[in-house]
């Protein structure tokens, strides 16, 4: 069996050191609203009675945050300059 999107979701958790009120502020950069108690019921072990699962947008909306947090948002492009 591979690796679920919550088993992902917990590892980049404990490599980044991120706590739940960072990853509410993470989501938050790409306008993804998550509480701490959903944040709690995902990381809960499969046969607790308040497991979630974490659905693929919720594990691609931290990951774009993620992106966001560690590099800095995307820089605007500037219009390319006709030459004559």
């Amino acid at each position: 069996m591979g690796l679920t999107n919550n088993d992902i979701f917990k590892k980049l958790r404990v490599a980044h050191k991120l706590r739940d009120d960072d990853i509410v502020k993470i989501c938050a950069l790409v306008d993804f609203k998550v509480t701490k108690s959903e944040i709690g019921a995902i990381f809960r072990s499969e046969d607790h009675p308040k497991y979630m699962e974490c659905g693929d947008q919720f594990l691609r909306n931290f990951l774009n945050g993620l992106i966001i947090h560690l590099r800095g948002p995307m820089p605007e492009k500037k219009p390319k300059k006709k030459q004559d």
